[in-house]
C-alpha cells in the first residue's frame, strides 16, 4: 500500500488474531477461570454471612440476576459486532468516542488491580503449603513470588490462546474437583451426625423476604456481584472463537449459570456442615471470614486439607492468566481504531496473540502489585475493595450501550424488546445502584483498613481516583494528532465495520491518504 492509496475501513480482513481457535467449550472454561470460582467463595463466603446470615444462598441469587441480564446485553451485542473490544467498541458505536474510551478504561483498571491481588493470593497459599507455613509471612519473598506467576501467566497469554486454554481445562478441573470433595465431605459429615455444627437445610434460607437488615443486604448483594465478575472474558475472545456471532454469547450464558448453581450449592453445603454460629468453625465466626476454607480444611477432610489450600492457590494463579487476556485484546481494539498508540495493536506474527498490550498488561500489574506493597498492603486491599466500582461502571456502560444501540429494533418484536431492550437497562439500572450506593458507602473514613486518605474514605479515594485517572490520560491521547480520526468518529462509529485491516500501519494514514 502507497501513502496515496485511500483506505477502505469496511475490509473485513480482522486484527490479525488467531480466528477460529476456540469452540464453546473452550469460551466456557476461559469464563469459569477468570471468576476464580474457588478463591472467589473463599474471599467472600464469610463476609456475606456476616452481612445477612441465613439469607446468604438468596444473597447469591439475587447478586446473579445482574450479570445474566448484562450477559443477555453482551450476547445481543456481541451478534451485531462481534469485536475484541466489547464494552469499548459497544460504548464508542453508541455514545461516542469519550464514553467508549472510559468503557475500555474501566476493563484495563480492573484487570490491573485484580491481578495484584490474584499474585499475591497466589503466592500466600503457595508458600503455606511449605514447611511450617510461616514462609507466607514474609512479604518480600511473597511479592516476589507474586510477580514470577503474573509473568508466567503473562508469558502463556503471550504465547497464544490455545496453550491457554489446554492449561485452562487442567486448572479449572482441579479446581471443581476441590468442590466437589467439599461438599461431598461436608454432607457426609452432615448425615453422619460428625458435623461440628450439623445445620438442618431451610427453604427459609432461599427466601428473598427473610433479610432484616437493608444495609447488610446490599452489603451482600454487593459482594456476591464479585464472585460473579470476569465471564465477560468469553467476549473477549469473540474474534478467536469458530463462531464469533454465536459462541461468545452462548458461553457467557452458560458460564454464568454454572457459577450460580456452583456458589449457591457451595454454600448450602457448607451452612449445613459448619452452621452459623461465632465462634469456632461457624460461619458466622469473624476469625473464619477471610478464609472460610482455611479454618475448616482439617476438621473437614483431616490429613487431606491441604487439597483445599492447592485448590485455591490454582484458582489464584488460574484467573492470574485468563484476566490479563481481556485487557489485552481490549487496548488491542483500542489502538486498532486509534484511541491508543499504535504499538498497542501489535499482533505476534507467530503467535497471533496481542503482543505488546499482553506484555504491557504484566508488567504494569507487577509494577501496581510491588509499588502497592511498598507503600502499605492496606492500601493495595483498599484497592481490590473498591474494584467493584469499576465492574459496576464498565458493565453499566454495556447494558446502557445494548439500549441505545438497538432502541430502534426494541418495537419489532417482543425477544428484541425483551432481550435487547428490557433486561439490559434493568441490569445496568441495578449495577447503577450498585455503584452509587458503593461509593457512598466508601467516603465513610471506617470503611477499608486504611481509614482516610484527603480526609476521606481510602476506598472511595481509589476507587474514584483509579476512574478519574483514566479520564485524564483519556484528555492527554486526545492531544495527540494521531488520535483526532478516533475522536472524530472516523475510525470508529455506527456504521463503521468493526473489523479493521491486519496491518496496525495503515492506521497510520488518514482516510485521504495523507500521513496522520
Amino acid at each position: 500500500m502507497t501513502a496515496t492509496t485511500p483506505i477502505d475501513l469496511r475490509r473485513p480482513e480482522g486484527k490479525g488474531l488467531a480466528t477460529g481457535t476456540l469452540g464453546l467449550w473452550g469460551s466456557t472454561v476461559i469464563g469459569l477461570a477468570s471468576t476464580a470460582p474457588v478463591y472467589s467463595l473463599v474471599a467472600t463466603l464469610g463476609f456475606v454471612v456476616l452481612a445477612v446470615g441465613a439469607q446468604a444462598p438468596i444473597a447469591f441469587v439475587i447478586a446473579f440476576v445482574p450479570m445474566l441480564f448484562i450477559a443477555f446485553a453482551y450476547r445481543e451485542l456481541n451478534r451485531a459486532v462481534p469485536d475484541c473490544g466489547t464494552t469499548f467498541t459497544w460504548g464508542t458505536k453508541a455514545f461516542g468516542p469519550f464514553i467508549g474510551w472510559m468503557g475500555g478504561w474501566g476493563v484495563a483498571v480492573a484487570g490491573m488491580v485484580v491481578l495484584a491481588n490474584l499474585a499475591q493470593i497466589a503466592a500466600i497459599y503457595f508458600w503455606s503449603l511449605i514447611g511450617d507455613g510461616s514462609l507466607s509471612e514474609n512479604v518480600p519473598l511473597v511479592t516476589g513470588t507474586g510477580v514470577f506467576f503474573i509473568a508466567a501467566m503473562t508469558w502463556i497469554s503471550w504465547r497464544g490462546v490455545e496453550i491457554g486454554e489446554r492449561v485452562q481445562n487442567v486448572l479449572l478441573a482441579i479446581q471443581y474437583i476441590a468442590l466437589a470433595i467439599f461438599v461431598i465431605a461436608a454432607l457426609t459429615q452432615f448425615f453422619s451426625g460428625t458435623a461440628p455444627d450439623a445445620t438442618p437445610f431451610d427453604w427459609a434460607w432461599f427466601n428473598p423476604l427473610g433479610f432484616t437488615d437493608w444495609s447488610g443486604f446490599i452489603e451482600a448483594v454487593l459482594l456476591a456481584l464479585f464472585i460473579y465478575w470476569g465471564w465477560d472474558t468469553c467476549l473477549a475472545l469473540n474474534e478467536e472463537t469458530k463462531d464469533p456471532k454465536r459462541i461468545p454469547g452462548l458461553a457467557a450464558l452458560l458460564t454464568t449459570v454454572i457459577l450460580l448453581v456452583t456458589y449457591v450449592t457451595v454454600t448450602v453445603a457448607a451452612m449445613m456442615y459448619a452452621g452459623l454460629g461465632t465462634d469456632g468453625t461457624g460461619l458466622g465466626n469473624e476469625a473464619n471470614a477471610d478464609d472460610f476454607f482455611l479454618a475448616i480444611k482439617d476438621g473437614l477432610l483431616g490429613p487431606f486439607g491441604w487439597v483445599l489450600v492447592v485448590a485455591v492457590l490454582i484458582s489464584a494463579v488460574s484467573s492470574t492468566q485468563t484476566t490479563i487476556l481481556p485487557t489485552a485484546r481490549g487496548t488491542l481494539a483500542m489502538a486498532a481504531y486509534k484511541a491508543l498508540p499504535r504499538r498497542f495493536a501489535s499482533v505476534h506474527p507467530t503467535y497471533k496473540t496481542p503482543s505488546f498490550s499482553t506484555v504491557v498488561m504484566g508488567v504494569v500489574a507487577s509494577l501496581y502489585y510491588i509499588g502497592m506493597t511498598l507503600i502499605s498492603d492496606n492500601i493495595l486491599q483498599d484497592s481490590i475493595l473498591s474494584l467493584g466500582l469499576a465492574i459496576a461502571f464498565y458493565y453499566g456502560i454495556t447494558g446502557y450501550a445494548c439500549v441505545w444501540y438497538f432502541r430502534k429494533d426494541l418495537f419489532r418484536s417482543g425477544r428484541d424488546f425483551v432481550y435487547k431492550g428490557l433486561l439490559p437497562l434493568l441490569g445496568a439500572l441495578m449495577l447503577t445502584y450498585a455503584f452509587v450506593q458503593s461509593a457512598i458507602d466508601m467516603y465513610d473514613v471506617d470503611y477499608g483498613y486504611s481509614g482516610s486518605l484527603l480526609g476521606i474514605g481510602s476506598t472511595f479515594v481509589l476507587g474514584i481516583g483509579a476512574l478519574a485517572v483514566g479520564v485524564v490520560l483519556m484528555f492527554i491521547w486526545f492531544a495527540f494528532p494521531r488520535s483526532k480520526p478516533f475522536f472524530r468518529g472516523e475510525t470508529l462509529n455506527r456504521d463503521s465495520e468493526v473489523l479493521v485491516p491486519d496491518d496496525p500501519s495503515d492506521y497510520g494514514r488518514s482516510i485521504d491518504g495523507g500521513l496522520a
